[in-house]
């Protein structure tokens, strides 16, 4: 109690200081924060599923000095020191499986850090990557306090929400395309992750209305799709359905005949009504991906030629700096002094339109902080995926199928993550850090549950 009655005080005093200054109107703001700081003192996991929540809000918020997301991140982060400060809170917590890897690439991209080429861009990129890190710390300390089916349902509801916005419009569109003032792509990416938390609501809800329901937020995901325009976005949601299909194998061997027929009305139906919904831009978009097999030609399609000009840049520089790269975020400087950037730049562009990201997050870190430094932060994405699915085997063994297939979802989360990692320059996205910190919590959960099993 003495910790909450000292927040108690402090902010007292600062509503007392607030009527008292010349912005008396700023003293309900200190009522506010009050219980904001102590409902976060109270339940912290609450504050990382506000954050999960406001993620695929943020394109509407990003015009704000100081959005709700980055309020929540700074008070939890606070009180979670406070808490460890007072042993409230044990450290024993911050063991995670990444540390092993996330130390030395951290090193590694401090050294590059230090032989940038440009310190202004390196220093921006530090900025974010912090974020990044802070996030992936504050699920380490709250993830055994996190309810999982509670986060499936709020990054869901979120995305959907979003796609809501991006549809019905024009504002929140990009030259046709659905971006919630986001990239398309950033967006389509939302999606794939939000997409398989959805299905498990919907497959796992007993209540028929409610059951309905997350089925038409997949539908809804699905039309938010459609509306990116994303051809990577579709290929990943394809892969993520293919595995829920392989995952319920059994359950889908056991459907009868009748239930059969019906499931292929369904689709006889369906197919043709999305064939006719599905924006003629998409379709033509995904035509263009038969032109791979002949080779890249960016007379027929730019944005392949232009991701190709990425790849070229991108090996140059990892051939030039092999060990430390060029510096964080030090890429679109690099492909602004090539001959690409004046090609691929639209008609009256602006100076500024020259200099691109490489689209490849994979890319930007092998060329921008180097080949070990690269290796460890695949290595950081291949490992979160074996922990998810190491935690699916553990379920299984200590007999809790419903967790195990919770886990299974959570692959394919990580999965559309890693997936799009290679389409969307996105190495400090606040999702990806969270599932790699939470990779190794619900690691450890499984593990005590499966030896509780066994002694039993």
């Amino acid at each position: 109690m003495i910790i909450p009655l000292s927040l108690l005080s402090l902010f007292a005093l600062l509503g007392l200081g607030l009527l008292a200054s010349p912005y008396p109107y700023l003293a309900p703001g200190a009522v506010l924060g009050l219980a904001g700081a102590l409902a976060l003192y109270r339940r912290p996991a609450w504050g990382l599923l506000a954050i999960a929540a406001l993620v695929p809000l943020e394109g509407l918020l990003k015009d704000s000095l100081l959005s709700g997301a980055k309020l929540i991140g700074i008070g939890l982060a606070l009180i979670l020191a406070l808490q460890m400060a007072v042993r409230q809170l044990p450290g024993e917590r911050l063991q995670s499986t990444h540390w092993r890897l996330l130390v030395p690439f951290m090193a590694l991209y401090l050294l590059s850090f230090w032989t940038t080429d440009s310190q202004v861009l390196s220093t921006g990129h530090l900025r974010e990557f912090i974020v990044g890190l802070v996030v992936f710390v504050l699920t380490l300390l709250i993830g055994r306090d996190l309810n999982l089916p509670m986060l499936a349902r709020i990054v869901t509801v979120s995305a959907c929400v979003t796609c809501l916005f991006a549809i019905f419009s024009t504002k929140y569109q990009e030259q046709g395309r659905a971006s919630a003032m986001l990239d398309p792509n950033s967006f389509a990416m939302l999606i794939t992750i939000a997409t398989p938390l959805g299905l498990w609501l919907a497959i796992k809800s007993r209540q028929i209305p409610v059951k309905l329901f997350w089925a038409a937020c997949c539908l809804l995901l699905l039309a938010g799709m459609t509306k990116t325009e994303s051809r990577s976005g579709l290929v990943v949601l394809l892969i993520s359905l293919g595995i829920v299909l392989y995952n319920y194998r059994e359950q889908v061997a056991h459907v009868r005949p009748r239930h059969l027929g019906f499931a292929m009305l369904g689709l006889a139906l369906l197919l043709p009504l999305t064939a006719a919904v599905m924006p003629a831009g998409y379709v033509e978009r995904i035509q263009s991906l038969v032109l791979l097999k002949s080779g890249v030609n960016a007379h027929k399609d730019e944005s392949l030629g232009r991701r190709a000009s990425y790849l070229v840049v991108g090996k140059e520089m990892i051939s030039d700096s092999p060990l430390l790269g060029t510096g964080p975020g030090t890429f679109p400087l690099h492909y602004a002094q090539t001959g690409f950037s004046k090609a691929f730049s639209p008609v009256n562009s602006k100076p500024t339109d020259l200099y691109r990201r490489a689209h490849n997050t994979y890319l930007e870190i092998f060329s921008e902080t180097g080949l070990p430094a690269g290796l460890l932060f695949v290595g950081m994405i291949a490992l979160a995926l074996r922990n998810f699915w190491k935690a699916r085997a553990a379920w299984l063994e200590a007999g809790n199928h419903d967790q195990a297939d919770m886990m299974t979802h959570l692959t394919m989360s990580m999965m559309a993550i890693g997936l799009f990692l290679m389409f969307l320059s996105a190495p400090t996205h606040k999702y990806l850090w969270l599932m790699l910190a939470l990779s190794s919590v619900v690691w450890r959960q499984a593990s005590e549950a499966r030896a509780l099993g066994v002694k039993a």
